[in-house]
């Protein structure tokens, strides 16, 4: 049984209408991973990071591994695809794209549905080899022992459904709910995935802190 530590990247470029545009840490966000770089110290400090392959993530692991542990990347652990997914949904499924916090909650369960249950253009990953790919990441990263996994909202959420069995409206709900820099604890027992700890910010929740707090 190993225990896994993962975390959503820091605040990243928010506003942004493309991946490249969005995929780049903001002040805030390199703060929010300092920060649990600190209390993961505090409170014994890792062996080792692996992060997605994306720069946020990347960017994130650096700014949090204050003691220069062993830091690999693992692109399996990369986000689905937004910005893709969102265009295609606007263009075959007339599911508008957002233009507000409040669009973006209304539109991410829709596109979470239609992806999951039809067929996506050419070019686009599939639901199903999404949902491979990141368990197969957290299966052979566990081989090796506890790690800490820096990753996005949309792995953390789709390893918390498959560990709870939720359908696809209450994976959207922790979609939404998924922080920057928060805290999830998953572990692997005969080849099950667990779910031991959800969406703990633990370096944030000072007083001083909770303004440095976000989602997006």
């Amino acid at each position: 049984m190993t225990e896994l530590i993962l975390i959503r990247h820091g605040q990243a470029n928010t506003g942004a209408t493309d991946e490249a545009t969005y995929d780049n840490l903001s002040d805030q966000g390199r703060q929010q991973a300092r920060f649990l770089g600190e209390y993961l110290r505090d409170i014994g400090g890792f062996d080792r990071v692996i992060s997605g392959a994306m720069k946020r993530q990347i960017q994130t692991a650096e700014e949090l591994n204050h003691d220069k542990r062993p830091h690999s990347t693992d692109a399996r652990l990369n986000e689905l695809d937004y910005f893709g997914l969102s265009h295609w949904a606007a263009a075959t499924h007339d599911v508008a794209f957002p233009d507000s916090p409040d669009s973006f909650a209304a539109q991410i369960p829709q596109v979470l549905d239609v992806w999951r249950h039809q067929e996506v253009s050419e070019g686009l990953e599939s639901y199903d080899a999404f949902r491979t790919r990141i368990f197969s990441a957290l299966s052979d990263a566990a081989k090796d022992g506890p790690a800490v996994l820096v990753t996005s909202t949309g792995v953390i959420a789709t390893l918390t459904a498959i560990a709870l069995h939720l359908e696809t409206n209450a994976k959207s709900k922790m979609f939404l709910t998924v922080q920057n820099t928060s805290v999830h604890k998953f572990e692997i027992r005969d080849d099950e995935l667990h779910l031991t700890q959800f969406g703990a910010t633990p370096h944030l929740d000072l007083p001083a802190r909770q303004s440095l707090k976000s989602n997006y």
